[in-house]
């Protein structure tokens, strides 16, 4: 869909300003050497924006003027103040929030529905850290060495973090490193994923508006081979946090050795939806189904391998495929719309190419298993949900991420091999257990190698829940108190007082 004044007044000026430059040092500048490149509405193919696009020379004047503010300006801010530029922030996206949600859209894709509910997680989550940003302390310790000594530690903030992000949910990403960064008295540098710059870039000109200092935030768009290597591997960046593919973490964790610094990673799944045959399964329908077709299926921990109690497998994955089947695709500005397209020619690409390695595997799709070119989808980048039946648990489909509206259904025996196909794979980010058996429940969710497990639910999430994986889903946890440990180090002071 072409930006038209169909859209929020605040985006049709918006788009009128190309190409769309880079935040350094609190002012709005073009990359050095001039490039720029396109970004793309994916439910159209339509040129959204020309984007200034940041290589390593830019990193470094963002990365020097982020260490002149650590050191500088934000390092005299009190924690107070902090709270209330993360409040102010959050007041601001509020305001904006219809805005930001239709940029989201035409940037990402994703349902109308689905941005507006990132934008109220992006305010829960600056509120939330607003309020950790003045109960950040250390502690006093009684030692056993013989004198007098007071003895205390203190949390101090890492210093300069450099935060890449991914595509599937620019907003709230940005603010799962942004929010707990800020609140500690950290400083960023942050890399939004070149498919999807436009909101992380409306984002800075609010964060600029809610009064940071020059320096605390800036902003370099670009690919991950230029700018994201830079960061990764610039010897002033005290911390990386990324978000994104599990051999991309493994790239930026060899990038870090040069001076050693602190890396967390958010990486890829291949999450377990386990049903049992005693659990709600109208309730455990809609939940397996949109565990996966949710943002058309591109989220780290979407629900991709449903495994389902051999007794109702074939009238669970029927109804199920039934369902799927109703699903309402299309572009995400329409409100019916409830899956959105696929992020880029490039993931098309890879999702059919699996589709076609499924079908060569011996699977069957009870439903979709193709992409939608006809009419309204003829220029975007859509797939129809798909339920893949006839799964082995060794099929490359049922053991790679796909990151599309793909679901491998397998059948299960007995709880041993659930939870014996539920860990046989490189990933551990989440996993949905649905039964009515609370004892049943309780054991499922101890086995699962999973840094998050729903039982009966899927894909909830609040600002005071920590979310990260086990195994080659990464390390680190995004959101609640654990991530504030992501961004700030202990120091141990000893001072005698006594002989």
């Amino acid at each position: 869909m072409p930006v038209t004044a169909e859209l929020h007044p605040a985006l049709v000026s918006y788009f009128h300003a190309h190409p769309k430059p880079m935040l350094i040092d609190g002012k709005w500048v073009g990359a050095l050497s001039g490039k720029t490149f396109e970004t793309i509405n994916p439910a159209t193919g339509d040129v959204l924006a020309q984007v200034a696009e940041a290589d390593r020379a830019d990193v470094n004047r963002a990365v020097q003027a982020a260490r002149k503010a650590f050191e500088g300006t934000w390092s005299r801010v009190k924690p107070a103040q902090h709270q209330r530029f993360l409040l102010r922030l959050a007041d601001l996206v509020e305001e904006h929030a219809e805005e930001l949600a239709e940029l989201e859209v035409l940037n990402n894709g994703m349902p109308i529905s689905a941005s507006k509910g990132s934008v109220v997680r992006v305010v829960d989550l600056l509120r939330y850290y607003a309020g950790w940003a003045t109960k950040i302390h250390g502690e006093t310790i009684e030692t056993s060495v013989p004198g007098e000594f007071f003895t205390y530690t203190q949390r101090e903030p890492l210093g300069v973090v450099g935060a890449i992000v991914p595509w599937n949910s620019p907003l709230v990403t940005a603010t799962w490193k942004l929010a707990p960064a800020l609140a500690v008295g950290c400083t960023i540098v942050l890399k939004p994923a070149e498919q999807t710059p436009l909101t992380t870039l409306r984002y800075g000109e609010l964060i600029m508006e809610a009064g940071f200092p020059a320096g605390v935030v800036n902003i370099c768009p670009g690919f991950g081979e230029t700018a994201g290597a830079a960061l990764a591997s610039h010897p002033d960046v005290d911390k990386i946090a990324f978000t994104g593919e599990h051999t991309t973490g493994q790239k930026i964790v060899h990038a870090s050795a040069g001076n050693l610094k602190k890396v967390t990673l958010e990486l890829g799944g291949k999450s377990p939806d386990i049903v049992f045959a005693d659990a709600d399964l109208d309730q455990a329908i809609q939940g397996a189904m949109w565990g996966i077709f949710r943002l058309s299926g591109q989220v780290c921990c979407a629900g991709s391998r449903l495994f389902v109690e051999q007794k109702i497998y074939d009238r669970f994955v029927r109804q199920m495929a039934e369902q799927a089947a109703k699903i309402k695709v299309g572009n995400g500005l329409d409100p019916d719309t409830q899956m959105g397209p696929l992020i880029s020619k490039e993931q098309l690409e890879r999702v059919t190419g699996y589709l076609g390695i499924g079908k060569q595997e011996g699977a069957h799709a009870l439903v979709g298993g193709e992409r939608l070119s006809h009419g309204e989808y003829a220029k975007g980048f859509f797939v129809a949900p798909t339920v893949l039946d006839r799964v082995r648990p060794e099929m490359r489909i049922a053991k790679e991420e796909i990151f599309g509206p793909v679901l491998t259904a397998i059948p299960f025996r007995d709880t041993e091999e659930a939870i014996a196909h539920s860990n046989s794979v490189i990933y551990g980010l989440a996993g949905g257990v649905w039964t009515r058996d609370i004892a049943k429940a309780h054991r499922i969710a101890k086995a699962i190698r999973a840094g998050v497990v729903w039982v009966n639910c899927y894909n909830m999430f609040d600002a005071a829940m920590p979310f990260g994986g086990y195994k080659m889903s990464g390390y680190g946890r995004e959101s609640g108190v654990h991530a504030l440990e992501n961004y700030t180090q202990v120091k141990a002071v000893w001072m005698k007082v006594a002989a």
